[in-house]
């Protein structure tokens, strides 16, 4: 429990107001219609506009201590894009402001939130309501998402690299909830990407460096799939980058080691390297 009477981090009971809340609290738009409170700072740079965010979250309504929505002790957090997957005005605007690692409480007005209708059965017409949000992480993809739109020609250097790491976060963020197939597309995405490149001399090292960790987690996803050939072919291929890289080297002897019964087939089969 804090100094102030509410419990924090998804154990809330708010025993004042939500106006005795308000005046402690920073407002952020022009009409007061979202405020904030930080309950513990962040660091590094405030969320990006069309971003995919990992969030925790609680929504509560004036004089109660049990939430209304919540996601708190969801092992794994889905991964939500500002616009598409979170459509709360106030909620969207209160994490435009937040930044990695904070914990912050917003007061979202009626306009901000569910509107003079409200969403019955929970919540009544013309509801201020309380969201508690912890900022896990975030992802910029909305330059990774308009990246496809464009022709190769109207893409600078700078600009696809962003989009290959983007994408590889992405099949990171995937790959730890276990969802291996999505996290492979997202892992071929960010091949396809790096292979518009034309790269010069002096790109050349970053662009191999960024192909290198493709691979590797190519290679690592197609093990998880049951996929020795294709797993075998990316360590492979990453070898090639680097031929002394401790992972890649790791992962063709997984695949030797725990697929050693299929593999005198696989050698001699036409889908090998394919």
């Amino acid at each position: 429990m804090d100094t102030r009477g509410c419990f924090v981090s998804g154990y809330h009971t708010y025993i004042q107001s939500y106006q005795w809340l308000g005046h402690r609290m920073q407002n952020i738009t022009s009409d007061k219609g979202v405020l904030k409170e930080i309950i513990r700072d962040g660091s590094g740079e405030t969320v990006p506009p069309d971003s995919s965010v990992l969030v925790k979250f609680s929504g509560y309504l004036e004089h109660t201590d049990r939430p209304f929505d919540t996601n708190w002790f969801k092992k794994n957090p889905k991964l939500m894009k500002l616009g598409e997957d979170i459509t709360l005005r106030g909620l969207e605007i209160g994490l435009l402001t937040m930044r990695k690692g904070e914990l912050a409480r917003f007061l979202f007005k009626p306009n901000y939130a569910f509107g003079t209708l409200g969403c019955p059965p929970l919540i009544p017409p013309n509801s201020t309501v309380l969201f508690e949000v912890e900022l896990l992480d975030f992802l910029d993809s909305a330059e990774s998402d308009r990246f496809f739109d464009l022709p190769p020609v109207n893409c600078c250097f700078s600009k696809i690299i962003k989009a290959a790491e983007t994408e590889r976060k992405f099949g990171n963020y995937l790959f730890h909830q276990t969802r291996f197939m999505d996290a492979k597309e997202r892992y071929k995405r960010a091949s396809s990407v790096l292979n518009r490149i034309c790269a010069k001399e002096t790109e050349k090292e970053k662009v191999d460096a960024a192909r290198l960790l493709v691979f590797l987690n190519l290679s690592f996803v197609c093990l998880k799939l049951e996929r020795p050939d294709r797993a075998l072919a990316y360590g492979i291929k990453a070898l090639e980058l680097d031929e002394k890289n401790a992972k890649a080297l790791f992962r063709c002897g997984q695949v030797r080691r725990v697929f050693f019964p299929i593999f005198h087939i696989l050698q001699n089969s036409e889908v090998f390297f394919y």
